[in-house]
């Protein structure tokens, strides 16, 4: 059973990686109305079985930079900015719905102690 649910994980990271790349890249990807849906499902699921305890902290603070740093740094290059910044709100959807899991997760845990 394990097993299973560590491939649902990692599947469910390859294909909201993926999804928010070609979401980003391709207008009518992006314009489907479940794609935003679609990728916090992913990112929940995720967030509920891809991340140990000992990672809590790294994810936390990655996603933190990302939404801090990336949206910063994709206006500076006008050129690949509409792309880019598509793809980036996508993943921020993506693994924000997994961050806010594993808040959620980090929250309860600390508060049985």
């Amino acid at each position: 059973m394990k097993n299973n649910l560590e491939m649902v994980g990692k599947a469910s990271f390859m294909v909201g990686l993926l999804l928010a790349v070609v979401a980003g890249v391709i207008p009518a990807v992006a314009s489907y109305a479940y794609t935003l849906l679609i990728l916090v499902v992913l990112g929940v699921l995720v967030g509920f079985l891809n991340i140990a305890e000992k990672n809590v902290s790294k994810l936390l603070l990655a996603i933190v930079a990302l939404i801090a740093v990336g949206s910063a740094t994709v206006n500076v290059i006008p050129a690949i900015n509409t792309y880019l910044g598509a793809i980036l709100q996508n993943f921020v959807a993506f693994v924000g719905a997994a961050g806010l899991v594993v808040a959620i997760k980090a929250i309860l845990e600390v508060s049985k102690k």
